[in-house]
């Protein structure tokens, strides 16, 4: 691939969508150069925002034909520089920006059509204004896109009632790197005629093809929901408690998330408007999540048995039961908030993991031993969806410690914890997908034939390597 494009040519991919929606300057490129850690820094020359699949198709087709790599980016929000060009390369940036229509919204069929480019959070009040609940839930909600969302096959805080997005959608319109459009948004629950080209592109991260449309599921909006945050005294009695919770709620549990004390004096600290719910602290706590589909009473009655229970037990040392929705929303934005309260103390090296939800005590105490015994004073932030086994391992530098010196143990914290994840039959990756950041180590971790069928995949999707090269999986 050319590490330069000739200024013909990028007057030609700026004849598609116009010298408006075309991006040449530096400050216009820049925030769109880097990634949201600040680990990866690219660089292009030029910004394309088409404003329909026609637009899109024309500039892939161009770029099959010139050899030209393009990058897809919707909200700029990834973690694993999957949206980032590439440094030292030309590589051009499509945005899907102007792209963000609702096209279609059927409450009797549950489905709503959307443009790749929407916002999620758009797409989740379009769904509340047809009395519906589109229940994929981000910290990034405001600013991230449903294309991206779909490219990594995001997860969230619903994952463990709801599924990833991989289950949340029925059908995909897909631009192929040759310009051929695939118009798959069929709203069929049930389709079974041959390969299911829909998943092929879901966790692809734009590696395949640009997707440009989605038919979406929705959900009747719960009458009933209640919030309780809770103090414990370890992972294992948090675990108990997600299995007394399974038990006594069923699939009306749809979230329970494990945060520790750090976690959450870091976040009272640094996020506005947080504060401790409780009087007392606690080694761990969990945000406990309960919606019924039919009263709000019904909700109020699990939650209060399973509180009890769970005191009785000796399982729960404490608990606040959210008692408005401002107290709901206030309770899960301690938890969407514990990534970015990590900032203000420092360096932070981040794992996003997943393990059998049985293994996760055994895993964090190894984890921690493991790190402690490498960079004493490392302060351990675990956090996420222990319904669904995926942790946000992330480790905060050590008070006083230098930062790029910190920053610089990254891959060393990585094979230490990754090798833990590995050894209870994990995933190093759980939801944030691939990039740049986990390619070479996905290929030296799984079956060389996985490895394989991927490359094999990409070729024939891709012959000309253009779209997006260089994350998830080498071909070069």
């Amino acid at each position: 691939m050319s590490a330069a494009v000739s200024p013909e040519l990028l007057d030609r991919f700026a004849a598609i969508v116009g010298e408006k929606y075309a991006l040449r300057s530096e400050a216009e490129l820049a925030p769109h150069l880097i990634e949201n850690r600040g680990l990866y820094h690219g660089s292009s020359p030029l910004l394309l925002k088409p404003a329909n699949v026609e637009e899109v198709s024309a500039i892939l087709k161009l770029a099959t034909e010139t050899g030209t790599a393009v990058v897809p980016q919707t909200g700029n929000t990834g973690l694993v520089g999957g949206q980032t060009p590439r440094e030292g390369k030309s590589d051009i940036i499509i945005s899907l920006e102007r792209m963000n229509r609702i096209r279609d919204v059927d409450p009797v069929a549950n489905v709503l059509v959307a443009d790749g480019g929407a916002i999620l959070a758009d797409v989740q009040k379009t769904a509340e204004a047809h009395g519906k609940l589109f229940p994929l839930s981000l910290g990034a909600e405001g600013s991230c896109r449903i294309g991206g969302n779909l490219s990594t096959n995001a997860g969230g805080t619903a994952v463990l009632a709801y599924g990833n997005m991989r289950q949340l959608c029925l059908g995909l319109e897909v631009v192929l790197p040759t310009g051929e459009i695939w118009d798959g948004l069929r709203r069929l629950k049930k389709d079974n005629t041959g390969y299911d080209l829909r998943d092929l592109f879901i966790g692809a991260e734009g590696t395949l093809g640009i997707i440009t449309g989605a038919v979406l599921k929705l959900y009747p909006q719960p009458l009933g929901h209640q919030v309780a945050f809770a103090g414990v005294n370890s992972v294992e009695e948090a675990l108990a408690l997600f299995n007394l919770a399974g038990s006594l709620c069923g699939t009306s549990l749809t979230g329970f998330e494990l945060m520790p004390r750090f976690g959450v004096e870091i976040t009272a600290k640094h996020i506005e408007g947080v504060r401790d719910p409780l009087e007392t602290a606690y080694p761990w706590y969990v945000l406990i999540d309960i919606s019924t589909s039919d009263s709000a009473e019904t909700a109020e009655r699990m939650m209060n048995a399973l509180l009890e229970q769970g005191f009785e037990a000796g399982l729960v040392q404490d608990a606040a039961i959210a008692s408005s929705v401002a107290q709901q929303k206030a309770l899960w934005h301690m938890r969407e908030s514990m990534s970015e309260a990590q900032k203000p103390e420092g360096g932070s090296i981040k794992h996003d993991v997943s393990v059998p939800v049985s293994k996760i005590p055994h895993f964090m105490q190894e984890a921690g031993d493991a790190v402690m015994a490498v960079m004493p004073g490392a302060r351990i932030c675990g956090f996420g969806h222990m319904g669904d086994g995926n942790i946000h391992y992330n480790i905060s530098q050590p008070v006083g410690a230098d930062k790029d010196a910190f920053i610089a143990r990254w891959h060393e914290m990585n094979e230490i914890v990754h090798g833990i994840v590995l050894s209870h039959g994990g995933s190093i990756s759980a939801e944030h997908g691939i990039g740049q950041l986990k390619r070479d180590e996905l290929a030296a971790i799984r079956p060389a034939i996985e490895i394989d069928l991927m490359r094999r995949i990409k070729r024939v999707f891709d012959p000309a390597n253009i779209m997006n090269p260089g994350k998830v999986v080498n071909v070069e």
